[in-house]
């Protein structure tokens, strides 16, 4: 298939376009051939106003357009911090780890406060659907140990996420560790969930695209994920989903990144920020 860029009011076409640098099952992207691709270089201003690095990448599901800041960072791979939680759910609804979104999980009953700080209000036995919702990070390392690194190695193959580099020995090796993947990985993840088209039950899809809606407003419904990890002094936060309105869909993801050495309040803001910024930009948003 053929990319085309739009790019200064011209078309250039190139080859098939990997969103991964390392293709494990030797398939290229899942672009459409009508697809383009269009570069908006101009949207790092909001990355430099926040003091970050970062890159986003929209998917607009009607115009079968892809919108990038940029062709080198949105490939950048890097830990997916929290966003697992979105492929962590479908592989434990799938494994049968878990019944439904309902199902408790037992209060461990303490957790390494240094690495994940101190958070009492999570700290309780909960519904796996509301440990996705307050993102804690506890519930999902239970899950982890049930799941197994074989089945991780199973699913994230078959659905072509990330790296898979499972070399980190903890068991949230998506917080810390050589385990990455990339804006761009992320939203072509994100259209097959949204699209149903990965290799889990229609069942498991349904469910999780359920439990991911995080704002209904305004006829939008916004299914959508953070993440934020300080693994190796940096920074690496993200916003990852898509925004329904009627028959149109945008699909995304936002990475920032930032040493920590210049440490900034407004870096979790900023995830947002950014990308509703971007969102009013190209007029998916008022």
């Amino acid at each position: 298939m053929t990319w085309h860029y739009i790019f200064a009011g011209l078309f250039v076409s190139f080859g098939t376009f990997s969103c991964s640098n390392q293709n494990k099952s030797g398939n290229s992207s899942h672009a459409d051939k009508r697809d383009t691709l269009s570069i908006r270089n101009d949207f790092q201003s909001y990355f430099d106003s926040c003091r970050v690095e970062g890159a986003i990448v929209v998917y607009d599901g009607k115009r079968k357009q892809w919108i990038m800041s940029d062709t080198l960072e949105t490939r950048l791979e890097t830990l997916p911090a929290s966003t697992f939680k979105i492929i962590n759910l479908l592989i434990a609804l799938e494994t049968r780890t878990i019944e439904d979104e309902n199902t408790v999980v037992k209060w461990v009953g303490s957790t390494d406060t240094v690495k994940y700080g101190y958070r009492p209000e999570i700290y309780h036995d909960m519904t796996v659907k509301e440990a996705f919702e307050v993102s804690a990070g506890w519930v999902f390392i239970e899950l982890a140990k049930k799941i197994g690194r074989e089945n991780y190695k199973k699913y994230l193959s078959l659905t072509d996420y990330g790296n898979l580099d499972l070399s980190q020995t903890d068991a949230d090796f998506w917080n810390f560790g050589a385990f990455k993947i990339s804006p761009l990985n992320q939203v072509e993840f994100i259209k097959k969930l949204y699209e149903e088209k990965l290799p889990f039950s229609k069942r498991t899809m349904q469910l999780v695209k359920k439990v991911m809606i995080t704002q209904q407003l305004d006829g939008y419904t916004f299914h959508t994920k953070t993440g934020w990890t300080r693994d190796n002094n940096t920074n690496t936060g993200w916003w990852v989903g898509y925004i329904e309105k009627e028959k149109e869909v945008y699909i995304f993801a936002t990475r920032l990144l930032q040493d920590r050495t210049f440490n900034s309040p407004m870096f979790g803001n900023c995830r947002k920020d950014i990308t509703k910024a971007v969102f009013r930009d190209l007029g998916i948003l008022n």
